[in-house]
């Protein structure tokens, strides 16, 4: 399983400590903040997969937070709250929230739904005309032909990143040069398979080091795939 980011965003210094320590557990990375200005600054420098954000918070309430979240990003949101009006539901999912769950919650429950949102989450990233992947410290737009590492842009070649975006895609796939030319190059390609060397070399060169849970792997007698460690 891939680490995920998780922001909680709650102005109970118990309840972020108990998050924290619950969801580490479990394999996320956690950071926490205890107001919403707090939280919309470490949104964006955390970039997390998703947040647990209360409503009732200091300098920001919820709604905010959730709002301006929703006006750069599409990660997925879930409020917390003591409140269990109706209204309040309403209000967080016309705000663009995934889930909400009212205080006191069980621990199991809450872990259930956050793998529940990431799970349709990454499904939705691979069908809708977004196109973008995700994987540690890596994003991958095919409709923006823009990478991300550590949330900062790179330059790539439109080709690398078609290749590089097809083997991330079917990670855990292995693909020969000749399926690769058909996939990423297309089936008019005249050219020698050994491209699909060349590109691949350029992409490690420039991926090196950038995270252990994912690597670019050469398959002996077979071909390349985007090998994720689990």
């Amino acid at each position: 399983m891939l680490d995920k980011k998780i922001l909680i965003i709650d102005d109970d210094s118990n309840i972020c400590y108990m998050l924290k320590i619950y969801f580490s557990n479990e394999g996320y990375d956690v950071a926490t903040a205890f107001d919403g200005a707090e939280g919309v600054n470490m949104f964006k420098n955390y970039e997390p997969d998703i947040v647990l954000l209360d409503i009732m918070l200091p300098k920001k309430d919820g709604w905010h937070v959730c709002r301006e979240i929703r006006e750069i990003s599409s990660t997925p949101i879930i409020m917390l709250t003591a409140k269990g009006e109706v209204f309040d539901k309403v209000l967080g999912l016309e705000l663009g929230a995934d889930d909400f769950v009212v205080k006191p919650f069980d621990m199991k429950e809450l872990s259930a739904r956050v793998k529940a949102v990431l799970r349709r989450t990454n499904v939705q990233m691979l069908s809708d005309d977004k196109q973008v992947v995700r994987f540690d410290n890596l994003e991958i737009s095919l409709q923006k032909y823009e990478v991300k590492i550590k949330g900062k842009p790179i330059e790539l070649p439109p080709k690398e990143l078609e290749l590089l975006y097809y083997l991330a895609v079917n990670y855990n796939h292995v693909f020969n040069r000749d399926q690769l030319l058909d996939k990423v190059w297309g089936l008019e390609y005249l050219g020698d398979s050994r491209t699909v060397d060349v590109h691949v070399k350029r992409l490690r060169e420039k991926l090196k080091g950038v995270s252990d849970q994912w690597d670019l792997k050469t398959v002996w007698g077979v071909g390349y795939k985007f090998e994720v460690m689990t």
